[in-house]
C-alpha cells in the first residue's frame, strides 16, 4: 500500500478523551523519526506557526473539511510531510502534523525550521 493511500485511511477518533489514531497510520517515537511496520522510518520536519490567531488542523487538506484540532502562534510543530490541496492564499501545499494527532494544516502559515518535508 502506498503512503498516500495509507495516509487517507487515518482514521482519528476521540475515546475517553484521548486521540486514537488508526492502524494504517505511521507510529511517533520520542526521537523524532516516524516509524513504519516494515522498520524503515522518516525524520520529522519542523514548523513554527506565523497565523496570529492560531491555525486550525483538518482531518483532509482542504479548508472545507473537519477541524481536529488547533495550534496556537508561534507555536512549534512536527510535520511528517507534505502534498497538494487546496489553495490558500496562493499556497496550494498542506502539511500532516504529527503532534499526538495526525491531521492536515495549510503550510501558509507555517515556517519552515531547517529543510522543507519531503512529499507524502
Amino acid at each position: 500500500m502506498s503512503l498516500r493511500t495509507a495516509l487517507t485511511r487515518i482514521g482519528i477518533a476521540a475515546a475517553g478523551g484521548a486521540l486514537v489514531v488508526g492502524a494504517a497510520s505511521p507510529a511517533l517515537a520520542n526521537d523524532d523519526w516516524g516509524h513504519h511496520n516494515n522498520g524503515s522510518h522518516h525524520k520529522l520536519y519542523k514548523g513554527v506557526v506565523t497565523a496570529p490567531g492560531g491555525l486550525n488542523l483538518r482531518d483532509r487538506p482542504t479548508r472545507g473539511s473537519a477541524v481536529v484540532g488547533f495550534v496556537g502562534y508561534n507555536q512549534k510543530v512536527s510535520i511528517f510531510c507534505k502534498t497538494s490541496g487546496e489553495n490558500v492564499q496562493g499556497n496550494h501545499l498542506w502539511y500532516l502534523l504529527a503532534d499526538g494527532t495526525w491531521a492536515w494544516a495549510t503550510a501558509r502559515f507555517i515556517e519552515n525550521i531547517g529543510p522543507a518535508p519531503r512529499w507524502c
